[in-house]
């Protein structure tokens, strides 16, 4: 447990490396933004963040089907991170900001694909 990392992954700091190389500037976890995003853009209003595997549930329902230590806990504790993840989704939206999610495979199969969204998403926001 003490070796994973909540805070600047590999992928996420492919992806910031990625960004900055592209010429854009953004904040990291920032602390008053509900959530602390990964990565933000505070003028754009543009929140990212990158969900692994386990911790967010991604196929949820197969995760409940295998068989593991303290199941019953993990499970809950997944299913609470998961509830998190769509309620700071929703209060940012109310709040105006776009909010983008990458899981963790999305990022390590085809980053280029989701750096091309989030500067979509960024010129999109521009025009606002």
């Amino acid at each position: 447990m003490s070796a994973i990392r909540s805070k600047n992954s590999m992928i996420e700091l492919l992806l910031r490396k990625r960004l900055h190389a592209l010429g854009f500037r953004y904040r990291v976890h920032h602390p008053d933004i509900i959530g602390k995003p990964d990565v933000v853009f505070t003028k754009k209003k543009v929140a990212i963040f990158i969900d692994s595997h386990f911790w967010h549930g991604y196929n949820f329902e197969d995760l409940k089907r295998k068989k593991f230590k303290n199941k019953d806990y993990w499970i809950k504790k997944i299913k609470k991170n998961m509830d998190r993840d769509y309620s700071v989704s929703k209060i940012l939206k109310d709040q105006g900001w776009t909010v983008l999610r990458f899981w963790e495979h999305e990022l390590k199969d085809d980053i280029d694909t989701c750096v091309e969204n989030i500067v979509h998403c960024i010129q999109e926001r521009k025009n606002d």
